[in-house]
């Protein structure tokens, strides 16, 4: 097997995105990363600390080229159009990249600071685009965490197949998105309580 000449992070990186995004993320394996990449599997610790070194650089890259997506959908926009772009770029971000998407989910662990950082930069493009409904930071708190739960369980019920019927999705989604958006003014206004017991 010859070695790659001038491999470096970024194209480790490509090559990992395609394996998690084409046969999913289980798939993703050192092992399988170096066949892809016709590389002996310890060169790749030139590169990532083991596959969990592996995972943490993929999940900061899903996480960045997510970010960088949301915010270019929310330039120009407030209140619900705005609300309706990051919404309608997550779904297409989640359909483009099903794997590294799965992996930018969960919980950053200690040894993933990029992802615990750009994670935080998600959550407060999500609190900028609340500052226009008059919402209270707890308030705003709340509605963020309802709409990433409406978006994901909506994602992750399509890339399942959880869906059986053969009506439209898009149809579908876009109710889910409207009824969530209608909503928020409720919160605002108290017609939705958010009980108050302390700040994030």
């Amino acid at each position: 097997m010859s070695p790659r000449i001038g491999l470096d992070l970024p194209a480790v990186i490509r090559a990992a995105t395609e394996i998690a995004d084409t046969h999913g993320i289980e798939s993703l394996t050192l092992a399988s990363l170096a066949k892809k990449l016709n590389i002996r599997t310890p060169s790749l610790y030139n590169h990532v600390d083991g596959l969990p070194g592996l995972r943490n650089k993929l999940a900061a890259h899903g996480l960045e080229l997510l970010y960088e997506k949301l915010t270019l959908a929310a330039v120009g926009r407030s209140g619900d159009e705005a609300i309706r772009a990051f919404a309608d770029t997550y779904l297409e971000f989640a359909r483009a990249h099903p794997g590294v998407y799965e992996l930018t989910l969960g919980a950053p662990g200690p040894d993933a600071a990029e992802v615990a950082e750009t994670g935080k930069k998600l959550v407060d493009l999500l609190m900028r685009l609340m500052e226009s409904y008059g919402l209270t930071h707890l308030q705003s708190i709340h509605v963020i965490r309802g709409l990433r739960s409406v978006l994901h369980g909506f994602a992750s019920l399509e890339q399942r197949g959880g869906f059986g019927l053969p009506i439209d999705l898009d149809v579908s989604y876009r109710l889910l998105v409207d009824t969530f958006v209608a909503g928020i003014p409720a919160v605002r206004n108290g017609k939705i309580t958010v009980e108050e017991q302390g700040e994030q």
